[in-house]
């Protein structure tokens, strides 16, 4: 009996509610999910909850090690950096500068990239053939590569590093777009609509984007990770954000000159990166494995 009721309750499941149990059911992907909503949270919460401002220097704590160090003080619970900043209020603020940021990016380049690759995706013959291959070229750059060769052009700055990284992504927007809607043009429901008169837009829209969406999800969380990482990379590097930004790679770059006398300048925002993107890809990880069965 059990089982039947079970099975009976699985019956009355919608699919957007087996894909959200599918999800559910895996607890790596339900933890990466929590860290990123709490991530989001901090992106709109960040200047209201952090102690000190994150350029506020504290003569009085230069280098002060973390709170759980038995030299630390609870006042400053990441410790300070070499000029007295409170490395807990700035890595805060961080998460705007590279978590927000990065989101403001992927959905720039999704939005630019789904149009283009919707459009090349419904053309057919030659100019399909001409433009897929146009796309596998591009993608043959690593799109870190990318995002400095165009801040080498535009310059350094966040509102730089914004555009190079959009740039960046864009085309595996358009290319995963484009082969989806593509592979999907050739199925046989797409021709029996096209039979029952339905026109291009009503094929692309109601026929061909409901089967597209799984494809779409799964790249933006590849394109967030990719990003995380892109504007830190470049903040590192001093192409991106300068100091004394709280971008998470560039406080990692202005920790570097005290590396061995005071590592959680370094470790501190390092581990921020990596869980990050950790969690992300686990949530990116969870949704490939609940969609799995819709795809097969």
């Amino acid at each position: 009996m059990r089982l039947i009721s079970q099975l009976h309750e699985e019956r009355k499941m919608t699919p957007l509610g087996r894909i959200w149990q599918a999800f559910v059911d895996n607890p790596f992907a339900l933890v990466g999910l929590w860290i990123v909503g709490f991530l989001v949270l901090l992106t709109i919460l960040a200047p209201f909850i952090a102690p000190y401002s994150p350029e506020a220097q504290h003569s009085h704590a230069i280098l002060m090690p973390p709170s759980w160090d038995q030299t630390g003080s609870v006042e400053f619970f990441f410790g300070t950096d070499d000029l007295g900043r409170d490395i807990f209020s700035r890595v805060l603020h961080g998460v705007q500068l590279t978590f927000g940021m990065s989101l403001l990016i992927v959905l720039v380049s999704l939005t630019i990239g789904s149009i283009i690759g919707a459009i090349s995706g419904m053309m057919t013959g030659l100019k399909s053939s001409i433009l897929g291959h146009l796309f596998d070229a591009l993608l043959s750059i690593p799109s870190l590569l990318m995002a400095i060769l165009v801040v080498a052009v535009m310059g350094p700055g966040l509102t730089n590093v914004f555009w190079a990284v959009g740039i960046a992504l864009v085309p595996q927007f358009i290319r995963a777009i484009h082969q989806a809607v593509h592979d999907e043009l050739q199925k046989e429901y797409v021709t029996a609509a096209r039979l029952d008169g339905a026109n291009t837009f009503e094929i692309f829209w109601y026929v061909i984007m409901p089967n597209v969406w799984d494809v779409l999800i799964i790249q933006v969380t590849m394109a967030i990770s990719a990003a995380i990482l892109d504007v830190a990379a470049l903040g590192f590097l001093s192409l991106g954000a300068q100091a004394p930004s709280p971008e998470w790679g560039a406080m990692m770059a202005q920790g570097l000159d005290n590396l061995l006398l005071a590592p959680w300048t370094i470790t501190i925002p390092g581990a921020a990166i990596l869980i990050t993107v950790l969690s992300i890809n686990l949530v990116g990880d969870g949704l490939r494995s609940a969609l799995a069965p819709k795809r097969n």
